[in-house]
């Protein structure tokens, strides 16, 4: 009797681990989604960094809107005076339209 309840038990959290990696999984596929840049100025490289010869690579993650602008960034890594001028220009990108959210990692590379 006790062996049944420990199979059944293990049954349950086999199937409920099972529904979880499928939806996590499907919760990231949006991340996987490419679309089409309709604008996308270059950030600048800051004349402080070029003073203090910064150099490195920002990395952002991004969410884009429905409509086409982002609508959230996250800051992955990089140097704070070269990741103010990621997010500075990033205000002025533009996608193309969708039917739904989507995310993008970019990486900006700074050298004098």
């Amino acid at each position: 009797m006790l062996r049944d309840q420990r199979l059944k038990l293990i049954k349950t959290a086999a199937w409920a681990f099972v529904a979880m990696s499928l939806t996590l999984s499907a919760v990231s596929l949006p991340a996987q989604e490419s679309r089409k840049v309709l604008s996308h100025p270059t950030p600048i490289y800051p004349e402080t960094a070029r003073r203090f010869s910064l150099t490195g690579v920002v990395k952002v993650q991004i969410v884009i809107a429905p409509d086409g602008h982002i609508k959230e960034t996250k800051v992955i890594g990089g140097h704070p005076v070269l990741v103010a001028e990621v997010q500075k220009t990033l205000m002025s990108w533009k996608y193309a339209p969708a039917s739904s959210e989507s995310t993008a990692l970019l990486e900006f590379d700074f050298h004098p």
